[in-house]
């Protein structure tokens, strides 16, 4: 972590203590990775961060302690006693609702999952679209129930489920959802979206999504309908909206 705007960084020994951490594995890579680092916007000391393999870690002291928050997640991939095991859980990405900022939702390598109450405890979201697998997850700046997946095929394949391209949304929390494809390849799409691969502005209406085959697409209106970019790119690892 750094305290002067990244002019110098130290490690955040509190969390590399954990004793949880001799349990951490790689998820699809050789090593554990840290990918989502989320500062609430109440208190800038509660700060959550995601690790793959290793779960969903809290600290509302600005980093001096640290606890695991994965009540409710569970790993399909592990042995039926292990799979609640919070230091082996493969959340792909944790975001935060900025406006309800008691809301978030993961894309876990098992399934999609929602908090909804300041992560004490994650509900699984059993059906959404063509897969519940996939690595990106937005939501909604001031909606906490609405958020927007690229879904997948798992482990072995990893592409789009039949061929075709889509964004499934739920907006009601993920009791319903709707698979949004207009603008999208509808055949022999191997599009892959990675984790960060997929953004939303502050206004909730204008997405953005690159993908590993060097597409980047937008949409307007909600994902309703996606616009792409004319040329193809190298593939795209994240996108991201900024204010200037």
């Amino acid at each position: 972590m750094s305290r002067d705007r990244g002019e110098t960084w130290a490690l955040n020994e509190p969390l590399w203590n954990v004793p949880e951490r001799a349990r951490w594995f790689g998820g699809g890579y050789d090593k554990p990775g840290i990918h989502s680092v989320l500062v609430d916007p109440r208190d800038e000391n509660r700060i959550t961060v995601g690790v793959s393999c290793g779960g969903v870690w809290l600290t509302e002291d600005g980093g001096r302690s640290w606890e695991i928050r994965t009540n409710g997640l569970s790993a399909a991939y592990m042995p039926p006693e292990l799979a609640e095991d919070g230091a082996i859980q493969d959340p792909h990405l944790v975001v935060q609702c900025p406006g309800r900022p008691e809301g978030y939702w993961i894309q876990h390598h098992s399934g999609i999952f929602r908090s909804t109450d300041d992560l004490n405890s994650w509900q699984d979201i059993p059906s959404m679209g063509p897969s519940i697998f996939g690595f990106a997850v937005a939501v909604h700046p001031h909606d906490p129930d609405t958020a927007w997946f690229a879904p997948a095929i798992k482990d072995e394949f990893r592409y789009p489920v039949d061929g075709k391209f889509v964004v499934t949304r739920t907006r009601d929390g993920g009791r319903t959802a709707q698979v949004l494809d207009n603008g999208l390849p509808q055949a022999t799409s191997y599009d892959l979206v990675y984790r960060h691969g997929l953004d939303v502005d502050e206004t909730g209406d204008v997405l953005a999504m690159g993908s590993t085959s060097g597409g980047l697409w937008t949409s307007a209106n909600g994902g309703d309908s996606w616009m792409l970019l004319p040329d193809r790119l190298p593939p795209v690892y994240t996108v991201r909206f900024t204010t200037v």
